[in-house]
């Protein structure tokens, strides 16, 4: 039993791990100034704060990420956008949100 439990913790520890592992706003920060800084016409800092985290987080879940991207920086390409791409963008603009209290420095 006490086998068991180790084994469950161990496993939920390495879930959540991997799961915050997998997106980087430090890399969305710099994937934004490389690929989308220009086509937007404003820095990241303006970018994250169109939203509250709330927000950003509802726009993510519901799937309109990239959506939101295309309307608040209407001349952005699609090689910009590629899935890869969006969950560091997501993590960069929750993580700068208009309530988070950070600034980027891009």
């Amino acid at each position: 039993m006490k086998l068991f439990k180790m084994m469950l913790v161990a496993m939920f520890a390495l879930s959540v791990a991997t799961t915050t592992a997998s997106a980087d706003a430090g890399k969305g920060q710099k994937l934004f100034s490389k690929k989308l800084k220009k086509a937007c016409g404003f820095s990241g800092a303006k970018f994250a704060s169109k939203h509250s985290q709330d927000e950003w987080e509802a726009i993510n879940s519901d799937g309109k990420f990239a959506d939101e991207v295309k309307k608040l920086c209407p001349s952005v390409k699609g090689k910009a956008l590629k899935k890869k791409y969006l969950k560091h963008y997501y993590d960069f603009a929750n993580e700068f949100a208009n309530d988070s209290g950070n600034v980027p420095s891009c």
